[in-house]
């Protein structure tokens, strides 16, 4: 097979590596990809945003399956102008990829369908949403409707910063994404990523995670688009994952084919687990970054073929296989992330740090300049290790990052902190 991949992060970087192994791949191109895609695929300069440019493209290479990374081109509605040139993709339609395109959307279809989540309200204007924010009080949350990477969420402890993060949204601090805001109840509980294969009709799990949002040690500081993952998620066994199959996964699946925008590509649930079960936090319509790259590290099975069998309605004739082990990622990022990443700073001592044991260094933010690594976004690279417990792996990463030498670069150090006390406590 002829592959085309779409994006340029550390998850497409993940999805090029897990591809590339596959027996089934003749060739893999990647647009835009990064310095590290490259060793694994043949990068192209497409803009993304030209659709017919992307489908000329993959008409002119024979492009067998396209492989869409990031949200954006989702939701923007790429794999429909694929799809209508006769061009298999791996990706929901746009009318499917409104699960993580509009919040407001997401939460109309879990009233409509009995999806556990909290209690909401949307607004299209500051005066009402934050007379509902007094009536309700806080801890709450606020959220901008529309794609914001990751950042366009406030939990509001205080009722003072609930209004502040209302006037932020409307006034533009997320530009389109904040003209409609979306109010919900703040759920008490450990948070988790589940992950399903969808075909439009069947959905498969594929593997728990668990991701740290916000920017500092202890989670404190700004939400980000996630500092560091690990996967199985212990809050998620068997008994879990069937619940949630039950009460979320399947109501969706079948709500969204019944609004005619059956899902098919990769589902991710934010979950909050709560001492009723699961409810929903968010849905997310791609891999989640970083959680794919810990996903990657423990799949066995052959990536390709099961995208594949996604993209024909086939997920009924397969079954992914992962690894016992835990995986585990920390995210480097730029110094003055989220706010304002310092871009150009260089990046030595990689190829070191990679002979640590069980360690692959995913690249999230680099370029090349002048024959240097450089950083060249906010989340800059993705170290990550697997080991037979969180604590293991947790070991391998951070000694790997001690022999990374980039004075411009910070990390969390706390990675995996709730699965270690857990380990711990047994």
């Amino acid at each position: 097979m002829k592959v085309l991949l779409i994006g340029s992060g550390g998850r497409e970087h993940a999805l090029a590596w897990k591809i590339s192994a596959s027996p089934l791949l003749d060739k893999l191109y990647c647009a835009p990809g990064n310095p590290r895609i490259a060793d694994h695929a043949e990068l192209v300069s497409l803009n993304v945003e030209d659709h017919d440019a992307v489908v000329a493209f993959a008409k002119e290479k024979a492009i067998d399956l396209v492989v869409v990374g990031p949200e954006a081109p989702l939701v923007d509605g790429l794999s429909d102008s694929l799809r209508k040139n006769g061009i298999r993709v791996f990706g929901p339609s746009q009318g499917a990829a409104q699960l993580e395109g509009s919040k407001g959307f997401t939460k109309d279809l879990c009233a409509r369908f009995n999806i556990p989540t909290g209690a909401y309200g949307r607004f299209n204007n500051a005066p009402k949403a934050k007379a509902y924010i007094r009536q309700q009080g806080a801890p709450i949350v606020v959220k901008a409707d529309g794609l914001a990477a990751g950042k366009g969420v406030v939990v509001a402890m205080e009722l003072e910063d609930a209004l502040e993060a209302v006037d932020a949204c409307f006034e533009g601090a997320f530009g389109q994404a904040g003209a409609e805001v979306v109010v919900e109840a703040y759920l008490d509980g450990e948070e988790a990523s589940f992950f399903c294969l969808c075909d439009g009709k069947t959905a498969i799990p594929f593997g728990t995670a668990q991701d740290h949002k916000r920017v500092g040690d202890g989670d404190t500081g700004p939400n980000t688009g996630g500092m560091g993952a690990y996967s199985p998620a212990p809050v998620m066994p068997a008994e879990m994952v069937e619940r949630t199959m039950k009460e979320l996964i399947e109501p969706t699946m079948r709500g969204m084919a019944e609004l005619g925008h059956p899902f098919s590509g990769i589902l991710f649930a934010g979950l909050m687990i709560t001492k009723d079960g699961p409810q929903l936090i968010e849905y997310n319509t791609r891999f989640g970054d970083p959680e794919c790259q810990v996903l990657m590290m423990r799949l066995q099975s052959d990536l390709l073929e099961l995208l594949a069998a996604s993209a024909d309605g086939k997920l009924d004739e397969v079954s992914p296989t992962f690894s016992d082990e835990t995986a585990l990622t920390v995210v480097m990022a730029a110094k003055g992330y989220p706010e304002a990443p310092q871009k150009g700073s260089i990046i030595k001592g990689l190829d070191e740090a990679a002979k640590t044991e069980d360690v692959k260094i995913f690249h999230a933010g680099t370029a090349l300049k002048d024959g240097n690594l450089v950083a060249n976004g906010g989340r800059v690279l993705n170290v990550t290790a697997t080991g037979s417990s969180v604590s293991e792996a947790q070991t391998k990463v951070y000694e790997a990052i001690e022999k990374i030498d980039w004075p411009n670069g910070f990390c969390r150090r706390d990675i995996g902190w709730r699965a270690i006390i857990r380990e711990q406590e047994q």
